[in-house]
């Protein structure tokens, strides 16, 4: 991916590498890193299969959206269960779907569930009952809605959705004919964010921003079968978004590390650059950073196909941890098929991310990119890593420069400026907010249990 273009590479290297040097030396004094505070509340650890979201109610109450077990819960401020609002059974008459919902903030205490297999959105009310029913944006547009790694949806002020456009904007390629090789289309490095109104449905977009670029290979079998797979960039230079609580939109940008603000009738203000402390990359940090990137996805393979019995377990494995190398996120896998001689139909594998089978039937092996496609200083954050609290901040979960008992979360205030910086334990996640300062952590115990717990950050 790249930003800017020149036509001498080696002179924007260096003036990159001479433009980051300097704002590392000029930054000065840097806040201090602190602990977040002891739960107030928890979850038993059996209750939850996951956190996919959660939506903090005014009374105190909360949603939790657990799509490994297809339900949507309501739990009271002591985190004890209230209600289930859909399940994956009959027993609540609100059947969650088929396949994994997302869960949406809306106005007041109202929240939508979207159900991305009847292509709708469910409005649920402050006491966990549906109370209305809204065709979802375009079909095409509902995974965005509803999985986690395409960021995070809201509305404005106006109630326009806003998420992340899932036309990917391919370029070029050729279809594929008897006779000749298949040209791939160009996988593009930006994604468009867009806001969409439910009552009118109309879309518009807010903006661009860079996500992870897929470098795509095709070989053809004896066969005359094709395969596609990618190549791996665990360390790739993006921007990330998040809607704040007063319906505007922050961009924080990868390159440089600053945000944009967009408020609702599209009018931008840029904030400064963020203070922080870039780390320089030689090509031997850069080679132990693909290798212990690789060794961690390898060891996520074994982990999943001793869980699961078979390579299912490790391509899905590999869907889940290197989703962001591909399409910014979004996980895939597709066969497809082209007429072959005598009007055969050799199957064509698509390997989004490493997630398809070999010849052997397991995972494919795993390719990462040289170390000279890799940035000189390491990126301050990763696909995926920006959200927004309730109280009109932007929290950027940041990739270690030094190692750490746990993820580092950078807060920003509603003009960009960094304003905290807090550390979660090892082993856990931030799974969303609530008003006046509350955290909700996702956090694995001992023996692999899940628990979401209520946290509040004192000042």
């Amino acid at each position: 991916m790249s930003v800017m273009r020149s036509r001498n590479p080696h002179l924007l290297s260096a003036a990159l590498t001479l433009g980051l040097a300097a704002t590392a030396g000029a930054q000065g004094t840097r806040l201090a890193t602190r602990n977040l505070p002891a739960p107030v509340a928890s979850t038993e650890s059996d209750m939850l299969g996951s956190v996919a979201a959660v939506r903090h109610l005014s009374n105190g109450n909360v949603l939790v959206n657990d799509q490994a077990r297809r339900r949507v819960l309501l739990l009271d401020k002591d985190m004890k269960l209230i209600s289930v609002v859909a399940d994956s059974t009959s027993n609540t008459g609100n059947a969650y779907g088929a396949r994994q919902g997302g869960l949406i903030p809306y106005r007041g205490d109202s929240t939508y569930f979207v159900d991305p297999a009847s292509l709708s959105m469910m409005l649920i009310d402050a006491n966990g009952k549906i109370v209305g029913i809204k065709a979802a944006p375009r079909p095409n547009d509902v995974m965005a809605l509803s999985v986690p790694a395409m960021g995070t949806p809201g509305f404005d002020a106006k109630g326009r959705l806003i998420y992340r456009s899932m036309d990917f904007g391919f370029r070029g390629g050729a279809r594929p004919e008897p006779g000749k090789p298949f040209v791939p289309p160009t996988p593009p490095d930006s994604a468009a964010l867009v806001r969409f109104d439910l009552a009118a449905r109309k879309l518009d977009t807010v903006a661009f921003y860079k996500i992870p670029k897929a470098n795509v290979q095709m070989s053809q079998d004896a066969n005359g079968g094709m395969r596609v797979s990618v190549t791996m960039n665990p360390l790739p230079i993006v921007d990330d978004w998040a809607v704040l609580s007063d319906g505007s939109v922050a961009l924080v940008r990868g390159q440089d590390y600053h945000v944009d603000i967009i408020d609702g009738d599209g009018v931008k203000k840029s904030g400064e650059k963020v203070p922080y402390e870039w780390q320089r990359m030689t090509d031997d940090d850069k080679q132990r950073f693909l290798d212990s990137a690789k060794t961690a996805i390898e060891n996520l393979r074994k982990t999943q196909t001793a869980a699961n019995g078979s390579a299912t377990g490790a391509r899905a494995a590999d869907v889940g941890a290197m989703a962001g190398a591909a399409m910014g996120g979004a996980p895939m896998v597709m066969t497809m098929t082209r007429e072959g001689p005598g009007g055969g139909a050799p199957p064509m594998r698509v390997d989004i991310g490493g997630a398809g089978p070999n010849a052997a039937g397991g995972p494919p092996p795993i390719q990462m990119v040289s170390i000279s496609e890799l940035p000189d200083y390491k990126p301050v954050f990763g696909n995926s890593s920006v959200r927004a609290d309730m109280d009109g901040r932007v929290w950027v979960r940041t990739i270690p420069t030094k190692p750490t008992a746990g993820p580092v979360y950078e807060v920003l205030d509603n003009t960009g400026k960094l304003v905290d910086r807090v550390m979660v334990p090892a082993g856990s996640t931030i799974a969303g907010f609530g008003a006046g300062g509350i955290v909700y952590l996702g956090v694995r115990d001992a023996t692999g249990g899940l628990k979401l717990q209520r946290i509040t950050l004192g000042k």
